[in-house]
């Protein structure tokens, strides 16, 4: 006659690790999804949130690279009119606004980047 004993206490550590699995997996579904609504709101909403995130735990345990290209990819398509903004110049003397520029026909030149 066998003892069941030994299989019955192994198939209960290996539910034991298959549901800690399984919470740990919904764990970072959820994280996932949280950090991706985060990355949708304005800058400034966005900034506050990632610096209560402890280290690069947001950047190791998360795809933060692909969650943050698709929540900031946008709906601008080849051909569509930029967005209108405002910018202070550089001297601080007073604010451009991009459809300001467009109405008086003149042409805008939009350079991002760093010269340093």
């Amino acid at each position: 006659m066998q003892n069941d004993c030994p299989n019955t206490e192994r198939n209960a550590v290996r539910r034991n690790w298959a549901r800690g699995l399984g919470v740990l997996g919904l764990l970072w579904l959820i994280g996932c999804g949280a950090i991706y609504g985060v990355m949708r709101q304005p800058p400034e909403t966005f900034g506050r949130v990632m610096a209560r995130i402890p280290g690069p735990v947001a950047f190791l345990v998360f795809p933060f690279e692909t969650l943050w290209t698709r929540a900031r990819a946008g709906t601008l398509e080849v051909g569509s009119a930029a967005p209108d903004f405002s910018l202070t110049k550089l001297d601080k003397s007073a604010q451009i606004q991009l459809s300001t520029l467009t109405a008086q026909r003149q042409p805008v030149v939009l350079v991002f980047g760093s010269y340093t």
